[in-house]
């Protein structure tokens, strides 16, 4: 009798120790958002979007990170040592798409499901999920800028880096946009790099503007940009005699936009773009994939235009871009 206690016990105890397992097994999943750089505010906007999504998620560990400065390199270690730790699905924003091309074949060869973002170049990737058309957002910027300068003068556009896929799209989208209609627009520096550094913005504007004391406009692709363009606008007493627009973030730029040192800025919402990047990295994990048109139940992203990418994976397109100026940029708390 004490026998038939004691298996049915054990028996019980095994049972409850198995549901558990199961029930661990069905949670265990780890998405990590890797980004450029840590510590600038683009990113720490996506942070919160990373975050709302565990939130919502609690089966799911799902945290961002990324390298202290903007380098390849680091980037590239950071994905090496997720994909020896055997996360289940790594998001990332490239700062070079073809630096982590190695890397993320090796993650998608284990197994590891990958999403990245501004980087529809990356033939290593499932899904890369595009907030708008890359090439139509510079030119958009350039419209404006355009406008502004009253079709004509000397103009500058900085970037990030060359390596960013996105930022150099939008640059050769305002480039070309003012080739093809603005032929009294001149470009004297096409794409200087910044290393999205805000510090380093502000030299090469200074240095711009010290070579071409004639200049008359500036197209920023890095949310940093335009803050260094700010400064050195203001610093050398133009404000009004040089029109700036670029991607920004309102709260970063929305003195310079008070001031007239920036014109006017575009960008679309890091934090949607986070939790965009997380949830279609969940739908991989349970066997599902997005269709053109499909809704992510997202602002920009309701419905998306699905085309094939350079590799064997898919590009996903939004609407989720925004423009604003000094009568607007308030409307938005980022």
């Amino acid at each position: 009798m004490k026998l038939n206690r004691i298996t049915i016990a054990l028996t019980a105890v095994t049972l409850a120790a198995g549901v558990i397992a199961v029930a661990q097994a069905a949670t265990d999943q780890t998405i990590v958002t890797v980004v450029k750089v840590t510590g600038i505010n683009w990113f720490n906007r996506m942070d919160d979007g990373v975050k709302e999504f565990a939130k919502d998620n609690p089966g799911v560990n799902a945290y961002q990170t990324g390298p202290g400065r903007a380098d390849a390199a680091q980037q590239l270690k950071i994905i090496e040592d997720l994909i020896a730790k055997k996360v289940t699905a790594i998001a990332v924003v490239p700062y070079d798409p073809p630096t982590l091309e190695p890397a993320l074949k090796k993650a998608m060869d284990r197994g590891i499901k990958v999403v990245t973002h501004e980087a529809d170049n990356e033939k290593n990737t499932m899904v890369d999920i595009e907030a708008f058309d890359n090439t139509a957002y510079g030119a958009g910027l350039n419209e404006r800028l355009a406008k502004c300068m009253g079709d004509q003068g000397k103009w500058a556009v900085l970037v990030g880096s060359l390596g960013s896929r996105s930022q150099v799209q939008w640059a050769d989208g305002g480039i070309g946009n003012a080739k093809q209609k603005y032929p009294k627009m001149d470009l004297v520096e096409p794409k200087l790099e910044t290393n999205n550094d805000g510090e380093r913005a502000y030299q090469v504007a200074k240095e711009v503007l010290r070579k071409h004391p004639d200049l008359t406009g500036f197209q920023g692709s890095s949310s940093l940009d335009v803050i260094g363009i700010g400064r050195a606008v203001e610093e050398a007493g133009k404000i009004g005699k040089i029109c700036v627009y670029g991607t920004g973030l309102p709260t970063e730029a929305g003195k310079f936009l008070e001031s007239g040192a920036i014109n006017g800025i575009a960008f679309w919402d890091p934090k949607l773009a986070g939790i965009a990047m997380n949830k279609v990295a969940k739908m991989l994990i349970d066997g599902k994939t997005v269709e053109n048109g499909a809704d992510l139940g997202l602002v920009g992203y309701n419905k998306v235009t699905v085309t094939k990418g350079p590799g064997k994976g898919i590009i996903v397109r939004g609407t989720g871009w925004v423009d604003v100026d000094k009568t607007n940029y308030k409307q938005y708390p980022f």
